[in-house]
């Protein structure tokens, strides 16, 4: 693990940043659906209220008060879900980030590499130059 390179590193930040995404994006699911559930249930409520019935006539009251309990529910889902929404929207960008500069790392690897591939080919080129024969005559 010490002799990773930044890119490797980076691909593995990556792979987490993108299961913060979806987990992000479950959270702002199951808000949407309770969001659902809660409205359905006003619809609900509102024809019981509206209905000429004798029986929910009699729970006017109860209905009303549920409603009212309804709509601040709904209230604070609506708060929740676009807090949601910015969470995923933000880990999305961080996501985008680091897989960029991982990609700009391994394009800096790939050219450190070649260029000591290049400084190889020369020494043994310099190498190849010299005779050995050459360093005996010197003495």
């Amino acid at each position: 693990m010490a002799n990773d390179s930044k890119s490797e590193k980076l691909r593995r930040l990556v792979g987490v940043q993108r299961q913060l995404e979806k987990l992000a994006e479950f959270e702002l699911s199951t808000a949407i659906s309770r969001q659902a559930e809660v409205t359905t249930s006003i619809v609900t409520t509102i024809t019981a209220i509206s209905s000429v019935d004798p029986l929910h006539q009699q729970f006017a009251k109860n209905y009303s008060e549920r409603l009212n309990r309804l709509f601040t529910r709904s209230q604070q889902l609506a708060i929740q879900q676009n807090i949601q929404e910015a969470k995923v929207l933000k880990e999305k960008t961080r996501g985008d980030r680091l897989e960029d500069r991982m990609k700009e790392a391994k394009i800096v690897e790939e050219r450190l590499l070649e260029d000591e591939r290049m400084y190889d080919l020369v020494d043994l080129g310099l190498l190849a130059a010299t005779p050995a024969s050459s360093k005996l005559d010197d003495t």
